[in-house]
């Protein structure tokens, strides 16, 4: 069989499996949010390390799950100013099929992903500096306190993926990944009982798929599996996982 049998086989299948997964569609339709999520990738070692977080119980949203850090984007992310941009290819994917398109919006959704990854972890990625940090209010102030700016330049655009219609909740979801020593700061406590995440993990990918995850998550672990094979290569496909016509498709931004 030819590889891009093969590759078509693969996708048809991952995409498969997420139409499977598809539970009651009777709630009223919403607009998806776009929300954004950050996988840390540990690469020491020969099989690579990824972090997830189990989610509260008493959230409404996966509850007792385990996924990456991720959320809504905010007005203030528009506003945060990074100290490198994203690699231009994926700027131009972020900017695919998105209202008014725009650099600016590109890197707000990979910015979201950071500050959702500091309120949920207690990570900070970026670039420590001495320099005076301009931030928007909220949660990019501990950035500006622990002087440390956004570095959009090591992260990577891996997978987009859109709620199913009528379901309770709907994200337009953008999937980043970044290495782990793109972590410049930690503050403690942001994990435990009465968080968003009660326990953090880093396991080896291979083994990450047999928690008890969202299917999304298990798919996009797969995704990053074949990006890390080919060296977190830029010119590597990013999936759009999307339901037509009742049945989830991968298509390529």
């Amino acid at each position: 069989m030819s590889e891009p049998m093969v590759e078509a086989g693969i996708a048809a299948d991952r995409a498969e499996r997420l139409t499977r997964t598809i539970r009651d569609q009777t709630f009223p339709n919403l607009k998806p949010r776009d929300s954004a999520t950050l996988i840390l990738i540990d690469r020491s070692e020969t099989v690579p390390k990824v972090l997830l977080g189990r989610r509260h119980l008493r959230h409404r949203f996966m509850p007792g799950k385990f996924v990456f850090p991720g959320g809504r984007i905010e007005p203030a992310d528009r506003l945060m100013a990074a100290l490198t941009p994203l690699h231009q290819r994926h700027a131009s994917r972020l900017m695919q099929r998105v209202r008014h398109p725009s650099a600016a919006k590109a890197a707000a959704f990979a910015l979201a992903a950071i500050r959702e990854t500091y309120e949920e972890t207690g990570l900070m990625l970026g670039v420590r500096t001495e320099a005076t940090i301009k931030t928007p209010s909220g949660a990019w102030e501990a950035f500006a306190a622990a002087g440390v700016m956004p570095d959009l330049s090591k992260i990577h655009f891996i997978a987009r993926a859109i709620t199913p219609p009528k379901r309770p909740l709907r994200f337009d979801s953008r999937f980043f990944a970044a290495d782990i020593d793109a972590v410049v700061n930690r503050v403690d406590g942001m994990v435990g009982p009465d968080a968003e995440f009660v326990e953090l993990v880093w396991l080896p990918i291979t083994e990450a798929r047999s928690l008890d995850m969202p299917g999304i998550t298990a798919v996009v672990l797969e995704e990053l599996q074949d990006r890390i094979a080919t060296g977190m290569s830029v010119d590597f496909p990013v999936p759009l996982y999307r339901m037509l016509r009742k049945r989830f498709v991968r298509e390529i931004l």
